[in-house]
């Protein structure tokens, strides 16, 4: 990433060459996971690009109809094929996921009339597979990078400390939190839960909880950093989730991006929306799709229906109750109400982690079991979960000030924290860091 920066900003006011270099860096990225990628992604896009160019040239609905549905088939049949056919000769190690969403948006966009295209090649490669988003999201519409890209602006020194204070975080909660409850507790109970008693298996189900927050909104910290740093605003991708009241506002909270997308282009896109009960059924439709998307595993399809069916409670509950926003009345259900929402959750996690059903199964039945001991709940592993636990609930001012603190100081303090944070995770990490939980998707 430093290299990047250091080639960027020197050609920056030279908009060809400045794009240029995204789109090496880019292409650099998919490359270390595999050289394939370097025909498919610029295929790809290069197809999409010219189905953009064909949907802002025609006015007759047939043709865009056409064109739209050719991106839609193209993107999702090349997700589906490296996600549903596991045969050696096409197998790659990132299914593209987020590529497929977010190349998606482009074309989509450019047919309902809601963003205008590009008509530069060069800036639709740059931005359709921009390497801070395609890895592990978040999700960003292609248009939105565009207007970036084209709308070029200098490095502000406040951005830059931002863009650093965005990275350190990430770091801090992916090495710190996420990869230490993972290594320590939530691979092994999930990998052998008949080993544990009942209430080490529940402790492991709370910390993965814990773990697939820290590193997923470390990732995206990281990614909206190093982002910054090109000059380019992605968009918000968690608000802590675990202070959600119902299933409706958690997805508000939870990976925003995905949510966001998700409704704008599919449930928004499924017949029936004047039916009272296709209202509820295209809410677990939307969400069982989403749980496709992570992987071709049952156990997805089951967390997905499972945050389908919660969705469709709650619209159910609000419509009978004629009170959206019931739980703010009473502070007492307010807080069991995320209390509640939390356990809900946790629950559906046990799915989207288990490798396997009958796994899952297994983890349920050694909680079910309520045999008590903790003799593998050390005391730096109960530190790290409280400390994990305390953190999500920090105030968000709280946050903003230490942001504001640390952009506000001097460079050299900013230096002189960046290098300390260095020094600490290159002595606290001694085997390296795991692979982000979302990279796989």
């Amino acid at each position: 990433m430093v290299g990047i920066f250091l080639l960027y900003w020197p050609l920056a006011r030279v908009r060809a060459l400045a794009l240029a270099v995204i789109l090496l860096a880019n292409y650099f990225f998919y490359a270390k996971w595999d050289l394939r990628y370097l025909a498919l992604i610029p295929a790809a896009s290069t197809c999409d690009f010219f189905l953009g160019w064909g949907l802002q040239a025609s006015k007759i609905p047939l043709i865009r109809r056409v064109l739209v549905t050719a991106s839609i088939v193209m993107n999702i049949g090349m997700l589906a094929v490296l996600r549903y056919v596991p045969l050696s000769t096409v197998a790659l190690p990132l299914t593209l996921s987020f590529y497929v969403f977010q190349a998606l948006t482009y074309t989509i966009d450019i047919y309902r009339g809601d963003a205008k295209g590009t008509k530069s090649y060069l800036t639709h490669l740059a931005a359709v597979s921009f390497f801070p988003t395609t890895l592990a999201g978040p999700i960003t519409r292609v248009s939105s990078l565009i207007d970036q890209f084209e709308k070029r602006k200098p490095l502000d020194p406040a951005v830059g400390g931002r863009a650093l204070f965005l990275i350190g975080m990430g770091l801090m909660k992916k090495l710190l939190i996420a990869d230490y409850l993972s290594s320590n507790l939530v691979n092994r109970v999930f990998d052998f839960p008949t080993l544990y008693t009942g209430a080490e298996t529940l402790v492991a189900v709370y910390a993965y909880a814990l773990q697939i927050y820290y590193d997923f909104s470390g990732y995206t910290d990281i990614a909206m950093g190093s982002a910054l740093l090109l000059g380019i605003k992605l968009p918000a991708n968690f608000n802590r989730p675990y202070a959600a009241e119902n299933i409706a506002d958690f997805w508000r909270r939870w990976h925003i991006s995905l949510s966001n997308w998700l409704r704008d282009y599919l449930y928004f896109s499924l017949p029936g929306k004047r039916s009272k009960i296709f209202s509820y059924v295209n809410l677990i439709i939307t969400m069982v799709v989403g749980g496709m998307w992570h992987g071709a595993n049952w156990n997805f399809v089951i967390w997905g229906a499972l945050h389908g069916f919660g969705l469709a409670f709650v619209r159910l509950w609000h419509t009978q109750s004629g009170k959206p926003k019931a739980a703010a009345s009473s502070p007492f259900w307010r807080y069991a109400s995320i209390v509640l929402t939390f356990h809900y959750v946790t629950f559906a996690w046990i799915f989207f982690r288990a490798p396997s059903f009958d796994a899952a199964l297994a983890v349920l039945g050694r909680i079910a079991s309520l045999s008590i001991s903790f003799a593998n709940i050390s005391g730096p592993l109960l530190l790290v979960l409280v400390i994990g636990a305390l953190a999500h609930y920090v105030p968000k001012k709280w946050y903003d000030w230490s942001l504001n603190l640390y952009v506000e100081a001097p460079f050299y303090a900013q230096a002189a924290v960046l290098a300390l944070l260095a020094l600490g995770l290159q002595n606290v990490v001694q085997s390296g860091a795991a692979p982000f939980i979302y990279t796989r998707f």
